[in-house]
């Protein structure tokens, strides 16, 4: 019931966001963002999106190794493709990482550890991107800029304190906060913070989200901003953590709210802002297809009789027969 409550109302804060957007700027910014959309900025897109799911492959594949669980790069990146497009297609956002994650787990035979890999590298992704926004928001002028010093500290004490809270948990015994503590402990150790780990760790994060910051620029460029790279890269990092809210229907709704604010803020106009927050997700969505093919195949590798009907070759319902067999 909880859980059903929940995800109702995520839906329904991302579907408010929208329609309370739509009731301030109309639907003009919407439509205008999806009509500008062109073959180039696909294309540009699509490039980027090769590079930010490779690095995400090669962290989840680096935590999952650390945590005995581990899947290989080529594995992880098809993987990877297959994840981001269900999150852009789904509602909620994070159902493609949970199928990722379940799926892995099966793969291994234990589910626990792999949704703890995914759930572990997801977190180091998101830790570094608001480490790499803070610095950006508090170099460059922003809606916020005047407010950073104090956000960066809370930031930093909030992080202590989880810290010492994690450490001062008693870690002997078997109640549920001890094997949690433990548990914890652990995966810290060896999935994030092994020396052959983290390096490599951080620098994938921080390529993507270089990635995804270059993508939401070149959606504001085709969208019809004409502010410069440094008006606009702190606002792309501000939609980039309104992105890691998981009130969305399918990535829609905190990322639309959070451009028109921050670009109304930066002067630059909310319908502007909504306009290339609407380019942006349709710039993700595009070059997340290939997830799509990734997920066919390995449907169809899971079902050799329907396999057998869409392949090329002469199809026989004996051969239809046999192939189910052997699956």
């Amino acid at each position: 019931m909880n859980r059903t409550w929940w995800g109702s109302a995520r839906l329904l804060g991302g579907a408010s966001i929208l329609a309370v957007l739509v009731w301030r700027v109309g639907a003009g910014p919407f439509l205008a963002g999806a009509r500008t959309v062109d073959g180039w900025s696909l294309v540009a897109a699509a490039g980027i999106a090769v590079l930010t799911t490779w690095c995400c492959a090669w962290r989840w594949s680096l935590v999952a190794r650390g945590l005995g669980v581990a899947v290989p790069l080529r594995v992880a990146f098809a993987a990877y493709y297959r994840s981001q497009f269900l999150n852009t297609t789904l509602p909620g956002g994070v159902l493609g990482d949970v199928h990722r994650a379940v799926r892995h787990g099966r793969d291994v035979g234990d589910v626990g550890l792999g949704l703890r890999a995914v759930a572990w590298e997801r977190c180091a992704g998101q830790v570094v991107q608001v480490v790499l926004a803070m610095a950006v928001l508090l170099m460059l002028p922003s809606p916020v800029h005047s407010a950073m010093p104090a956000i960066a500290g809370a930031v930093v004490v909030g992080g202590l304190g989880v810290v010492l809270l994690v450490r001062s948990l008693p870690r002997g015994g078997q109640s549920l906060w001890a094997r949690t503590a433990r548990g914890a402990a652990g995966d810290l150790r060896d999935g994030l913070l092994a020396y052959r780990a983290w390096p490599g760790i951080v620098l994938a994060s921080a390529l993507a989200v270089v990635g995804h910051t270059a993508t939401f620029l070149i959606a504001a460029r085709t969208a019809g901003s004409t502010a410069s790279l440094l008006e606009l890269t702190p606002l792309a990092l501000l939609v980039l953590l309104a992105m890691g809210v998981p009130t969305n229907i399918a990535g829609w709704g905190p990322r639309e709210g959070v451009a028109a604010w921050a670009f109304g803020a930066a002067g630059l106009g909310a319908a502007q802002g909504v306009a290339a927050a609407v380019v942006f997700g349709v710039l993700v969505l595009v070059a997340s297809l290939p997830g799509a093919a990734v997920l066919v195949v390995g449907w169809l590798r899971r079902d050799p009789a329907r396999a057998a009907q869409v392949a090329t070759t002469r199809w026989s319902p004996t051969a239809a027969r046999e192939g189910a067999a052997h699956g």
